[in-house]
């Protein structure tokens, strides 16, 4: 695992993501600035607040970041792939990753990943299981992955569940959909859509690496 840490800590840089210009509204999706409907009779609309200093009441902290990137990501990650939440996060924790069959991914940059993460976890940033990174390849074998000529073995590769800061972030669900394309088994792969976030809100212990 100390090898799977390495590189992605080194290689992030290589694979960054794309920056984000000019257009800072706050959507909820790339296409949705608003969704608007009708029932008996009366038509509402549904939108994000566009204040970027705008602080909801209560233990809620700001909840306005332009879109993209910060868009808001639906419950699925992709076909097969199943989202869970805190106690299912933990329930992996103490089966899967206790028994060394299984990791929890922090998909963050390393950056983020050192103000805090979840007990258990280890970081493998989103950027280097881009099929564009040149050692994309041996973060897959780190993984368990064994490969075969231009195909993967995934039989006896980790479980994995993938997290990031939560359903308006778009690294696990990035991280996840280059898995897919790899052919990582979708049984295989778990996500923790709450993230950071709701790990946060909910009070449960973050840790410092």
């Amino acid at each position: 695992m100390t090898r799977v840490l390495f590189l992605a800590f080194a290689l992030v840089q290589l694979c960054a993501a794309p920056l984000w210009a000019a257009d800072k509204a706050v959507r909820i999706t790339p296409d949705d600035m608003s969704r608007s409907f009708s029932v008996s009779g009366k038509s509402y609309e549904i939108a994000r607040n566009q204040d970027p200093d705008a602080v909801l009441s209560g233990e809620f902290a700001k909840t306005s970041r332009a879109c993209p990137p910060f868009c808001i990501h639906p419950m699925s990650a992709g076909a097969g792939v199943e989202t869970i939440g805190e106690i299912e996060v933990m329930d992996f924790l103490s089966s899967r990753v206790a028994q060394g069959q299984g990791l929890l991914i922090d998909s963050r940059v390393p950056e983020w990943f050192a103000k805090g993460t979840i007990p258990g976890s280890v970081n493998v940033p989103f950027a280097t299981l881009e099929a564009t990174n040149p050692y994309r390849d041996e973060i897959l074998k780190a993984l368990g992955a064994i490969q075969q000529g231009s195909a993967w073995d995934f039989s006896g590769a980790f479980d994995l569940a993938l997290f990031c800061n939560g359903p308006w972030c778009d690294q696990s669900p990035r991280a996840i959909r280059n898995l897919l394309d790899v052919g990582y088994p979708a049984e295989k792969i778990k996500y923790y859509r709450g993230g950071m976030q709701d790990w946060m809100i909910l009070g449960l212990t973050v840790l410092e690496p």
